[in-house]
């Protein structure tokens, strides 16, 4: 019997998946994988996300929110939309939010105004905050200060770390886990290896991100959540410890964040 696994991040809504969800659905059984919150880029992704979770509750949970690179697009009602859906008892987290330099399709301050609304709203429902970074590590951490000076301890993930080894500690001294995603396979990824090697064993998940970042030894594929099996037993290896101790330690850290049982 395969260890339990939670992938903390998938976006099952895609239209790679639209032929064959039940499949893949039951190939993450089959690879352990108990639970897996498909995560809201926008309005429409977050209603899907959610109806996705009504259809397949035992395996599935939803994060409903408005990505940054998708704050430009969104409509009128939108942000109303999200903040109703988050009451919804399938929706486990907020998000994802957060800021992205990286790609240019929103206007840096908008983001910000997203980013606070989705981390106030998350605070006032006592969910977990979904963060997505992309070149924009001193920003999110100035952010997240400002909440956690005000607020204190900031209860989320920062969802496919990749930020060096300061950011991850400014995170975890305001509270948040870290997630690793199929790039920490990667050749090119020593400096993340680094420093997912001393992130502490309770505020460590993983994820898939799928169908983005397949892991090795299936990249170049679609994603799916049962290939969170091959990360979790590479960051196992890299911090020298049982695949079933990163599994275990990962699924119970996931239960506690996100209020699974």
């Amino acid at each position: 019997m395969p260890p339990p696994l939670i992938d903390t991040h998938a976006h099952l809504d895609d239209a790679r998946f639209a032929a064959d969800l039940p499949d893949v659905l039951a190939r993450a059984s089959a690879a352990g994988v108990g639970r897996i919150v498909t995560i809201g880029v926008d309005a429409a992704t977050s209603r899907a996300a959610v109806e996705l979770a009504g259809r397949f509750p035992r395996q599935l949970a939803a994060a409903v929110g408005i990505q940054p690179n998708h704050v430009a697009e969104a409509g009128p009602g939108d942000w109303d939309e999200i903040v109703r859906a988050v009451a919804d008892p399938h929706v486990v987290a907020v998000g994802e939010t957060g800021l992205d330099r990286y790609w240019d399709r929103a206007p840096f301050p908008l983001q910000e105004e997203y980013f606070a609304r989705h981390l106030e709203l998350a605070r006032r429902v006592g969910k977990p905050v979904v963060i997505h970074c992309r070149e924009a590590d001193a920003d999110v951490v100035r952010m997240l200060k400002a909440e956690f000076d005000r607020w204190g301890p900031v209860r989320g993930i920062m969802h496919s770390f990749c930020g060096d080894a300061d950011t991850a500690r400014a995170c975890l001294d305001m509270g948040l886990y870290l997630s690793f995603a199929g790039m920490l396979t990667y050749k090119s990824s020593d400096a993340l290896r680094a420093v997912a090697r001393t992130v502490p064993l309770d505020r460590l998940l993983v994820e898939t991100d799928s169908p983005y970042l397949a892991p090795v030894p299936v990249r170049g594929k679609r994603n799916e959540p049962a290939f969170v099996a091959h990360t979790a037993a590479y960051l196992a290896a890299i911090r020298d410890v049982g695949p079933d101790v990163v599994a275990d330690q990962t699924t119970q850290n996931a239960r506690t964040l996100f209020g699974f049982k």
